[in-house]
C-alpha cells in the first residue's frame, strides 16, 4: 500500500503553511500574506489528498475556496462568534441540547482539514484549550442516561471518526450501553477530506453498533472521486444509511446546474442528499453567504427536474432548531378546492373540502 493510502500518513503530512501549499497550487504574495493574516486568529490544516483535489491555477477553484484560508476571513462583517448560542445551550460541557429527543454529543474537535465555512471555527474546532478529557466524555454520558427523554445522539465535534478504532469502538459502546438510546449518528467528512480513514477495521466496529447513521459533508460534485466513492461504499456495505449535508456557499455551489450535479452524483455512490442549510451568519464567512432567496430558488430548480428521493431540505439553523426555507406551493382555496402550483408552472385543482 503507497505511504499516501493510510490515513494516519495523511494526517501526520496535512498542509499547515502556505510554503507545503504551494507545492500543489499557485499562489500569489497577496494569497500568502492572506493566508497567513487569517491563520494567525483561525486554525487551518488540509489533507494532502484533499489539496490534491485543487485546481492548481484556478482561485475560485471550489475545493480550494473551502480549505485555504483567506484575508476575506477578517472582514469586520458584524458575524458572531457562535450564532447558534451553542453555549447557552450546552447543559454540561460536550453535550447540545435544543430538541426534548436528541442531543449533539462534541466528543472531539480535531478534523482531517478545518473548512473555512465551519460553525465552530472560532469557539471550538481545532484549540487547543478546549478540555475533551475522560472526565468530560462521563459527564456527557451521564447526562444522556439522566435524561430518558433522550433517545437519538449525534457524535459530532470536530470529527469522531479521527479517534483510534479502539477508542471509538469504547465510546460508541457506552453510549449504547445507554438503555434509552435508539439511535445513534455521526456528523463526520472523513469520506470527503480524508477517505482513507474508512478501513475495513473502521467498519467492523461500526457494524457492532448498529441501528447507526452516518452524514457526511460533499459541497460540490468536485468532491465525488473513486476514492470517496470506495469510501462511501464501504460504509453502505457495512448496513450504514448515508445522508449528505451540505452547506450553501457563494462560488462554491449557489449554482443550479452545480446543485443538481452534486445531488445526482450523491445519489450514484449511495448518499441520500438530505440538507443543504443557509450559511450561518457567522465570524470570517460574509464573502461565502448567499441570500435565502437564492436558496430557495435553487430549491425550486430540484424539485421535479431530479429524482425527488435525490432533492435535499434547505433549511436555515436557528438557535431553536432547524426551520425549513421553501417556496409555497399553496396558491389558495377556491370554494372546496385547493389551488397549487406544480414544478413546470401549471396549476392543480385538488377537491378539499374543509
Amino acid at each position: 500500500m503507497a505511504a499516501d493510502a493510510d490515513w494516519k500518513w495523511q494526517l501526520a503530512n496535512r498542509i499547515t503553511t502556505a510554503g507545503q501549499l504551494g507545492e500543489y497550487i499557485d499562489l500569489t504574495d497577496e494569497e500568502i500574506l492572506g493566508i497567513e493574516a487569517a491563520s494567525e486568529r483561525f486554525h487551518w490544516a488540509v489533507t494532502p489528498y484533499y489539496a490534491g483535489l485543487m485546481d492548481r491555477h484556478s482561485r475560485t477553484c471550489p475545493i480550494r475556496l473551502q480549505a485555504v484560508p483567506s484575508a476575506l476571513e477578517l472582514r469586520d462583517d458584524h458575524g458572531i462568534a457562535d450564532p447558534l448560542t451553542e453555549n447557552e445551550n450546552s447543559p454540561v460541557a460536550l453535550i447540545i441540547h435544543v430538541y426534548p429527543d436528541r442531543v449533539a454529543f462534541m466528543i472531539g474537535n480535531r478534523c482531517p482539514v478545518y473548512c473555512r465555512h465551519c460553525l465552530r471555527k472560532e469557539t471550538m474546532v481545532g484549540k487547543p484549550d478546549v478540555n475533551f478529557s475522560e472526565e468530560k466524555i462521563r459527564e456527557g454520558l451521564d447526562y444522556i442516561r439522566a435524561h430518558p427523554r433522550i433517545r437519538d445522539v449525534l457524535l459530532t465535534g470536530g470529527d469522531p471518526l479521527l479517534f483510534p478504532d479502539e477508542r471509538l469502538d469504547e465510546i460508541l459502546s457506552s453510549v449504547r450501553a445507554i438503555p434509552t438510546v435508539e439511535v445513534v449518528r455521526i456528523g463526520t467528512r472523513a469520506p470527503v477530506t480524508l477517505p482513507q480513514r474508512i478501513t475495513p477495521e473502521l467498519c467492523g466496529i461500526l457494524a457492532r453498533h448498529h441501528p447507526l447513521y452516518i452524514n457526511t459533508q460533499f459541497n460540490h460534485p468536485a468532491e465525488i472521486t473513486p476514492e470517496a466513492g470506495r469510501a462511501c461504499a464501504m460504509l453502505a456495505d457495512t448496513g450504514i444509511p448515508l445522508g449528505n449535508q451540505s452547506v450553501l456557499l457563494r462560488g462554491i455551489n449557489d449554482d443550479v446546474q452545480v446543485m443538481r450535479g452534486l445531488c445526482t452524483g450523491l445519489m450514484r455512490i449511495r448518499v441520500r442528499p438530505y440538507y443543504y442549510y443557509q450559511c450561518q451568519n457567522l465570524t470570517g464567512t460574509s464573502h461565502f453567504r448567499t441570500a435565502i432567496e437564492r436558496g430557495v430558488e435553487i430549491q425550486e430548480s430540484l424539485q421535479g427536474h431530479i429524482s425527488g428521493l435525490a432533492v435535499p431540505k434547505y433549511v436555515l439553523d436557528t438557535p431553536y432548531g432547524k426551520v425549513p426555507l421553501a417556496a409555497s406551493y399553496v396558491i389558495g382555496r377556491e370554494d372546496d378546492e385547493v389551488v397549487v402550483r406544480t414544478w413546470n408552472g401549471r396549476t392543480w385543482r385538488e377537491h378539499n373540502p374543509l
